[in-house]
């Protein structure tokens, strides 16, 4: 069996869609005739735990976990705050900064490069380059963000002679959050040079968004490939039972700048004016929710209606999905956002649930809801397009008749992803040895 060496920074117990990738990957990589040695930190900042996943991480599997020293343990005991604790779903970019906030993003922004795990970096290389003299692998791969794992990817590539593959979950300087980040004019150069070094010394690049492979393609001349993120079919393979509400259902993370307050005015007059409407409604959020969208829920007059489960493990969020009448997905109110394909989307679409799309109307989401007929997107503030929408669901679900028309979604599968996955290291790996004969 073959040997693929994964620098992940995410991993079991942590929760969340960064570390759902490559559990999944690792998960059926065996059946590629693919062992996986994941190298994680063994104590990372863990904004949420999800013990579940650990239960996917097949016995194949080497994981080994050394020791980092981040700046964010240092930052939560001057601020007080607790790990995993409450706190906006992404401060970066959150609108209300205090004093203590900005200087810490400052620090953060100009003197951690790329990201607060910097110093994991030379560590981990040296302990590597010793490891791989006594476990040999065939491969090596990084996942990012944080990017740091990329740049042990990049100086362990170079050391050894192994090909590499960075896999970009998001992008680096065109990241939505980048120009939030208040970088001085040192630290933005620097970014961008390192983000060079990578794209450039890479074997091959992988993006998880068309609009993101497109980007990269203009800024190196390395291979870039697309593979989604996606859906595992035996996380569904479970039945939910109907509760005889009209469930109107958003998992996973729900930042303050994505909030559809359009959406809750739409439901909040519907409901005034449609009493079964009203008793029937159930808003659930499942998920680290920042306190903006809750509030605004409650200002619009559905505090009756609003069911906050706040952060819930994974196989709960599933059962949520495939239980909702109507499933919604907003995205951040940031032009670089119309290059994202939220983590969620794809189990959205294997739900079997119509979904709602509230963002950019151009973006790659709305591309692939069209695509596979699964939902449809309206931008923010097209109220009369969206309260249709709502009407046209409900009368459906009245009927029994509300049910998503997804075809196509068999590509975004976690077996078939996988497959694609191992099939581009093979490919990378005969690439680099005929490299090396020449």
């Amino acid at each position: 069996m073959k040997r693929v060496l994964i620098i992940s920074y995410y991993w079991p117990p942590s929760g969340g869609s960064g570390v759902q990738r490559w559990v999944k990957f690792s998960k059926y990589l065996p059946a590629e005739g693919w062992q996986p040695v994941i190298y994680t930190p063994e104590n990372p900042e863990l904004t949420s735990r999800d013990r579940t996943l650990a239960e996917e991480v097949p016995e194949e599997a080497e994981v080994i976990r050394k020791p980092i020293l981040e700046p964010y343990g240092i930052y939560r005991k001057l601020s007080g705050k607790t790990e995993g604790g409450e706190g906006e779903v992404n401060p970066i970019n959150g609108s209300k900064k205090s004093f203590w906030k900005k200087l810490m993003l400052y620090i953060r922004g100009n003197l951690f490069i790329p990201d607060p795990r910097c110093l994991w970096i030379r560590p981990s290389v040296s302990f590597l380059k010793k490891y791989l003299k006594r476990h040999p692998v065939d491969i090596i791969i990084s996942t990012g963000p944080p990017h740091s794992m990329h740049l042990i990817a990049l100086e362990l590539s170079r050391a050894t002679g192994l090909p590499w593959i960075a896999d970009f979950r998001d992008p680096w300087t065109k990241m939505f959050y980048f120009k939030h980040l208040h970088l001085g004019k040192f630290a933005e150069n620097r970014h961008r040079k390192l983000e060079k070094k990578v794209l450039d010394n890479a074997s091959v690049i992988v993006a998880v968004s068309p609009i993101v492979m497109d980007e990269f393609k203009g800024m190196t001349e390395t291979p870039v490939e697309l593979i989604t993120n996606g859906y595992d079919e035996s996380d569904f393979d479970i039945v939910v039972e109907d509760d005889d509400s009209f469930n109107i259902t958003h998992t996973g993370l729900f930042a303050a700048d994505g909030n559809p307050e359009t959406l809750w005015e739409v439901l909040a007059e519907k409901c005034q004016s449609n009493r079964e409407f009203a008793k029937s409604l159930k808003i659930r959020l499942i998920g680290k929710t920042d306190k903006e969208i809750t509030d605004s829920i409650r200002n619009a007059g559905l505090e009756d209606n609003l069911l906050d489960f706040g952060y819930q493990n994974h196989l709960t969020a599933v059962k949520e999905q495939k239980s909702a009448s109507l499933l919604i997905l907003p995205l951040r109110k940031e032009p670089e956002y119309r290059a994202t394909l939220p983590g969620k989307l794809f189990e959205y679409l294997a739900s079997g649930r119509p979904v709602l799309g509230i963002g950019q109307t151009d973006g790659a989401m709305a591309r692939i809801l069209s695509e596979t007929k699964a939902g449809t997107v309206f931008d923010w503030d097209d109220k009369d397009s969206i309260k249709d929408y709502i009407d046209t669901s409900w009368d459906f679900y009245k009927n029994g008749l509300l049910t998503s028309k997804a075809e196509n979604i068999e590509q975004y599968s976690r077996r078939k992803l996988t497959s694609r996955m191992a099939r581009l290291m093979e490919a990378t790996i005969k690439k680099n040895n005929i490299r090396k004969n020449e």
